[in-house]
């Protein structure tokens, strides 16, 4: 194939690319080095004899003669005596036409040794040579290879652990910053049109994007550059999505790495890293810098359990400090954080001037999971019958990663299914893989066990049915998915408040599968492990953060900046924790007898589910209408239409067990 691209000349503009050292170099350098150590060996051609073969020869009359060589003796033969055969042996292999020296052996640094070998071969009237020693020259040389040659293993072993990929991991670069720069039309190929739903999110980071590239606008209002965007979130909402959109967007120097790249073994190299980071940045703005979980060394300072030690995370976020607030004010750097733990962030970093704006990606609401699902479906091969706005809804407090599993999820289902496209029912199956886990149908289980957990499940199903603020009900399986032997799956509403009486309405439709037990069977077992942790929860939030207890009064203890988390004291007295203990606990079994109290009220419909729970093994909302009739209290229809949220944090407690669209409930033996 001809390749018409041309050699690029260097230029004075043009840098000569840097060559990679090639390790096959030092092999090339051992072999020299051996045969310039043969090249000095003068006695390499000599056949090697002892002292005592020496004087056989002598007493032969087989020498001619010999030369002292220092400590070595170089022996001549005669050439009649060459035919014997003592002579052939030894020297086979060896040639001798060209006369010299056919024999060697060593005497040492021994003086007396060397003048009875002198004696000897004058008394037999042997002609003896005597060259003078002098060496100096060759182990001048041998000295230099030898010097040379560790110089170089040296440089490249040097070379190796400086480089990026060494072993050595930049041991000798250790304080410079490991940022990953993108810039000279280096991009992440996403831009904010990659990026569905987060509508405010994108236009706070899009106007950070213009000042960069249009500034003149902006400051001829007077307006100054924010130093500053902090993205907070649950993970999986998109936020280091938002930072390669930005990397996308912006044409402009962008620094991206991680708050654990600051971290090390070693005193002040986080600051000596910030301090590289920061400068590199300056060098090259305008830029942005993006910190992934800034929390590992933004977190609050003076909550180090080693009191009075040198804390190398705090030094990092006191030299972070000093940079933010230290450029000038239109220098055109940005720093951009990412974290999902805004409360343990330390104050000074969260104040303006530094961080001037928090942008709150929050889960995606019922239009953001349309446009989140209208993504990840673009590369798949769907059926024609797939409603997005059905896979919407039935994925409430999902977040974008959540979505893009599922969808990955139905495609790797369908293809397992040997299908030519992905159907509804492979969607429906992936959520039920992410929320419960992978189904064993294989496990056994005795006959009593699963009528014990059909009972458990079609109590939850009844009392989700009958009581007018519990989750529309889904389905319903008993047969063994993940950690659990049975599940429900419902339908929660997507509410920014909650009431007491739909908090109590959930507690009781979460007591309803042991009070099935408890009706059926007069005793109850271990499978209510997750309904009695979730209730717990929900109980204790009730009482101590939302402020729903007639008698615990308007008070709550939830502390939003994160303070108490390392505090030893309760916020509360001891009589005030005995009345949380005793109003958590009435709440409980206050909801327990009243879902006992209408599973007795419908106990043949109860046992008329639980029957057919036992044949068919998984039943949906259509069949709950053949037993139970239309729902007492019906819902609704919600319109998806953008709704502006309310402020605060929505009416979850934070304590509170997310739903995730389903609620699969732990059987098995704690």
């Amino acid at each position: 194939m001809e390749n018409n691209e041309k050699p690029k000349k260097d230029g004075p503009g043009q840098q000569r690319p840097k060559r990679s050292f090639n390790f096959y170099w030092i092999y090339g350098i051992i072999v020299v080095m051996i045969l310039a150590m043969g090249l000095f060996n003068f006695n390499s051609n000599l056949v090697r004899i002892d002292l005592s073969d020496y004087d056989t020869f002598l007493e032969n009359g087989d020498v001619q003669g010999i030369v002292m060589n220092g400590d070595a003796v170089l022996v001549t033969i005669k050439k009649e005596s060459l035919k014997k055969e003592v002579h052939k042996k030894k020297l086979a292999g060896v040639s001798t036409e060209a006369g010299g020296p056919q024999y060697s052996f060593y005497i040492g640094n021994n003086p007396q040794m060397a003048q009875k070998v002198i004696e000897q071969a004058s008394a037999k009237k042997i002609d003896v040579r005597i060259n003078p020693q002098n060496d100096m020259g060759k182990e001048i040389l041998q000295w230099m290879l030898f010097i040379g040659a560790i110089v170089l293993v040296w440089m490249f072993m040097m070379r190796r652990m400086g480089g990026p990929s060494g072993p050595g991991g930049q041991i000798f670069n250790i304080g410079k910053s490991r940022a990953q720069v993108f810039e000279g039309g280096k991009s992440t190929d996403v831009n904010f049109h990659d990026v569905a739903g987060l509508e405010e999110a994108k236009e706070e980071l899009q106007e950070i994007v213009d000042f960069l590239k249009t500034p003149k606008k902006y400051t001829d209002l007077g307006a100054k550059i924010p130093k500053g965007a902090l993205l907070v979130g649950p993970p999986g909402t998109g936020k280091t999505l938002l930072a390669k959109a930005i990397a996308g967007e912006a044409q402009v120097p962008f620094f991206s790495l991680s708050g654990s790249d600051f971290v090390e073994m070693f005193v002040g190299v986080g600051a000596s890293r910030v301090r590289d980071l920061f400068k590199q940045a300056k060098e090259k703005a305008p830029s942005i810098i993006f910190i992934d979980e800034i929390d590992a060394i933004g977190r609050a300072r003076g909550r180090n359990v080693n009191m009075g030690s040198n804390d190398e995370r705090e030094n990092t976020l006191n030299q972070l400090l000093t940079e933010m607030d230290g450029f000038g004010t239109n220098t055109g750097v940005i720093l951009i954080g990412a974290t999902n733990r805004a409360d343990v962030l330390d104050r000074a970093l969260m104040r303006p001037g530094r961080f001037d704006r928090q942008i709150f990606v929050d889960m995606p609401d019922l239009n953001e999971r349309i446009a989140i699902f209208k993504v990840h479906l673009k590369p798949l091969k769907m059926d024609i019958a797939v409603d997005v706005e059905f896979l919407a809804r039935q994925t409430p407090g999902f977040s974008g990663a959540d979505i893009a599993n599922i969808c990955n999820e139905a495609a790797l289902i369908a293809a397992r299914r040997k299908k030519t496209s992905v159907e509804k029912q492979d969607f429906l199956d992936a959520v039920d893989r992410v929320i419960g886990g992978l189904e064993k149908k294989n496990k056994i289980i005795t006959n009593e066990e699963k009528r014990a957990i059909a009972y458990h499940e079609a109590g939850h199903a009844t009392i989700s049915w009958l009581v007018e603020h519990a989750s529309p009900l889904v389905k319903v399986t008993i047969v063994p998915r993940g950690r659990s032997l049975g599940a429900a799956w419902y339908l929660p509403d997507e509410r920014h408040l909650t009431t007491t009486e739909q908090m109590l309405d959930e507690i009781c439709a979460a007591m309803g599968g042991r009070a099935a037990e408890d009706i059926m069977y007069g005793k109850v077992s271990t499978g209510a492990l997750s309904d009695l942790e979730k209730v717990t929860k929900q109980a204790t939030a009730m009482v101590t953060v939302y402020g729903l207890n007639e008698k615990i009064g308007n008070i709550s203890f939830y502390d939003s900046s994160g303070q108490s988390e390392y505090s030893f004291g309760k916020p509360y007295s001891e009589h005030t924790a005995r009345m949380i203990d005793e109003e958590v606990r009435n709440i409980v079994e206050t909801q327990y007898i009243r879902a006992k109290r209408i599973l007795s009220e419908n106990k043949d419909k109860l046992t008329a589910l639980a029957t057919q729970l036992l044949e068919k093994e998984v039943i949906f909302k259509e069949d709950l209408e053949k037993i139970f009739g239309d729902r007492p209290f019906a819902r609704e229809e919600q319109v998806v239409t953008p709704v502006k949220p309310e402020n605060g944090n929505g009416g979850k407690a934070p304590s509170e067990a997310e739903a995730n669209g389903g609620e699969a409930d732990n059987t098995s033996v704690a």
